[in-house]
């Protein structure tokens, strides 16, 4: 079975990769070819699109970096976790501008197939 933990901390690691080849690099390791990210501002298939999402969301909060809160939890070819936005350089204290969970699909080798994201804490837009 996949190391889950190493996982979703290489998917958010992808998030807070701020050099463009080096990220599209990390999304093409982690997801399938044909793999999708859906949450309530985007839904986009393949790596370019996965890519650019982040990236948006990367310009939208620049400063910020995304880290892992609490262990993630998998069964059968899902796996959930939550997450949150904090400043870069807050240290454990920094207090998160965005919070959320996203549950994701795993291809039989371990690739993400499908995320799904969710904001339980986003600021007005």
């Amino acid at each position: 079975m996949t190391d889950i933990k190493s996982t979703v901390e290489s998917y958010i690691a992808a998030w807070n990769e701020t050099d463009a080849d080096a990220r599209l690099l990390a999304v093409k390791q982690l997801w399938a070819d044909d793999g999708g990210y859906t949450d309530p501002l985007a839904a986009v298939r393949g790596h370019d699109g996965v890519a650019a999402v982040i990236e948006g969301a990367q310009k939208l909060f620049p400063g910020h970096v995304f880290r892992l809160l609490g262990a993630p939890e998998a069964h059968h070819d899902l796996v959930r976790f939550r997450w949150e936005l904090v400043p870069a350089g807050g240290g454990e204290s920094a207090e998160s501008v965005v919070i959320g969970a996203d549950t994701a699909v795993l291809t039989e080798d371990g690739k993400l197939r499908d995320v799904y994201g969710f904001l339980d804490k986003a600021p007005a837009m």
